[in-house]
């Protein structure tokens, strides 16, 4: 007996021990990729701070204030050099990324495609134009992190094609911007790089996953952006930081060499795929990127993506639009503020000339329960927890870890515990039933049948749209922005978003007011659908919110993307009028 518990005890120690060393290990490998990161941000800090030696009249605040149509112009024209519009845009994200810890990596290279793109005999479209780009899309020689450590390890190769394109067309890709682990969050925090803020008001996330772009496109330190959106991961920070960002139809844009979870998207068999779209200040800057990016070179480089080159004309039309609007989908009530700004909307297009008709979305609690989350999790959650082995779990995800761990049978008999205790209603039975891992295939032929049961939805959904003989949709997105760590306890209430990635809409998102105290007083009455627990979460998550930006998302047809643009146009214009 002494001679097995003395087994025993070493067997135990020695299990503590292994861990100890695989925690340790886990943590020098993080201490040194921050230590990396603050090496690049000291050099690069270095070179701004000489470049204002040589040149030390540079009109830091007027280049700044510039929008990306006009800074295109005075660089095609020679009145602005490249190198100092590159410099202006480096010292402001410097003091940005301080503030908010929005990077994760500048980018050294960014002086090397200075030189180039000055030898170039013709100048691009976006010549000279200092552009970020989100961690996980591939830059050669960078990694791409996701926020995990064993992403650590291994450098990228090539560009992706993305980023390829961006350099053919004279951008200069600067810095990499910081996400969320796995980027399967709307808040900004690893536990790598830490946790991203909110640039007008640091007790807020900035959203996510593309949570980095937004705050540093917001706070000045950027002026043009390329995000990823899966679920709302380009609009919601989008809404959050007060931007403009486009998810366009997902195959409209090369995702080539993007990584997400260190595999690449396009080997993902998903039927909610990733879209990669621009993030920036104004809509004429999105149409602009587009316009860059629909080019020749992108066809070439990637033959999956439909040669279909951007449309000027549908972007410049300003014929009366058939709008479809609604400013609930009835599954996840948003705060007073986000359907306030429907109503708005709605009113300033119906003044300027436009038709409105009310519209519904069919059957959003089974799009969320049975197509959205049973997309991501058919596994039960098993290869999304697969990427955190040998890695420390953000605290902002390990409510959504530690349900994914709940074997099977455990996730049955919670939900049953809870069902009758939150609420009679069917809306908050339905949130408690979709725990995430319920949601799962259990063979082949249930994955094939949920395939199908997706492109059912879309059909469905695109006959009532051709039904009312619409042209676009106007419809309420998240916000305004929640304050850090509660998105990791919301994720059903992306809604408002996630419908447009099942169905692979083209949509975006325009700032058009911001909260007000009414607001704030309005917000002490709401009760969301029943005043579950889910309800009362979101109501303290955007609390204290008064100033922070209010949006709307306007929505198009699948490779309507210039209309898209086009409606958020005109959008931002009526909004700036009131």
């Amino acid at each position: 007996p002494s001679a097995a518990l003395a087994l025993l005890c070493g067997s135990a120690t020695a299990v503590v021990v292994w861990k100890w060393l695989g925690k340790r290990q886990i943590q020098k490998k993080m201490e040194e990729a921050r230590r990396t990161r603050d090496e690049g941000v000291k050099k690069m800090a270095k070179a701004v701070q000489q470049f204002r030696e040589q040149v030390p009249s540079v009109q830091t605040d007027a280049i700044l204030s510039l929008p990306l149509l006009e800074l295109t112009g005075r660089l095609q024209e020679g009145s602005l050099s490249p190198k100092t519009v590159l410099y202006t845009y480096l010292e402001k994200a410097l003091e940005v990324t301080q503030q908010t810890n929005c990077l994760r990596h500048f980018i050294p290279e960014c002086e090397e495609q200075l030189q180039e793109i000055q030898q170039q005999g013709e100048k691009g479209l976006l010549y000279g134009i200092p552009v970020s780009i989100k961690d996980h899309i591939g830059h050669k020689g960078h990694l791409s992190t996701c926020g995990l450590v064993q992403c650590l390890g291994t450098l990228v190769e090539e560009d992706s094609v993305l980023v390829k394109v961006l350099k053919r067309q004279g951008a200069i890709p600067f810095a990499l911007t910081n996400v969320p682990q796995s980027l399967f969050n709307y808040d900004c925090s690893n536990p790598i790089f830490g946790q991203t803020l909110n640039p007008f008001n640091h007790q807020k996330s900035p959203g996510g996953s593309s949570g980095g772009e937004g705050a540093l496109i917001a706070a000045g330190g950027s002026i043009l952006g390329i995000g990823s959106d899966i679920g709302g991961s380009i609009r919601l920070p989008s809404s959050f930081c007060g931007l403009c960002g486009l998810k366009p139809t997902a195959e409209r844009l090369s995702v080539w060499r993007t990584h997400l979870l260190n595999v690449d998207v396009c080997s993902r068999p998903t039927p909610v795929p990733c879209a990669l779209g621009p993030m920036a200040r104004d809509v004429d800057s999105l149409a602009l990127c587009m316009k860059a990016l629909l080019c020749q070179e992108m066809f070439q480089l990637d033959p999956t993506v439909p040669p279909i080159p951007f449309d000027e004309e549908v972007y410049s039309r300003s014929s009366p639009l058939r709008v479809g609007y609604y400013d609930t989908d009835g599954y996840f009530p948003l705060p007073p503020c986000m359907r306030r700004a429907v109503r708005e909307t709605r009113g300033a297009l119906q003044a300027a000339g436009h038709q409105l008709v009310p519209f519904s979305p069919p059957r959003i609690h089974y799009v969320m329960t049975e197509l959205f989350l049973k997309t991501f999790f058919a596994d039960g959650g098993r290869a999304w927890l697969d990427v955190f082995t040998g890695d420390i779990v953000d605290p902002n995800l390990k409510s959504q870890v530690n349900c994914c761990k709940i074997p099977r049978l455990g996730k049955k008999l919670l939900a049953l515990i809870l069902k009758p205790l939150v609420s009679p209603w069917p809306q908050a039975q339905s949130r408690v039933v979709n725990v995430p891992t319920l949601s799962t295939c259990r063979s082949v032929k249930e994955m094939w049948n949920h395939h199908h049961q997706i492109e059912v939805y879309r059909t469905e959904f695109i006959a009532r749209w051709r039904e009312l003989q619409l042209d676009v949709v106007l419809c309420p997105v998240l916000g305004p922005a929640f304050t850090t760590g509660y998105p990791g306890k919301l994720l059903t209430a992306i809604s408002s978003t996630m419908l447009y990635n099942v169905l692979n809409f083209p949509a975006g998102v325009v700032p058009v007011s911001t909260v007000t105290e009414a607001d704030e007083e309005e917000l002490k009455l709401y009760r969301g659908c029943c005043d579950d627990p889910w309800d009362r979460t979101l109501k303290q998550a955007v609390a204290g919110a008064v100033g922070l930006p209010v949006a709307v998302q306007c929505v198009a047809l699948p490779w309507r993307e210039e209309l898209c643009l086009r409606f958020m146009k005109e959008v931002e214009t009526l909004s700036s009028e009131r």
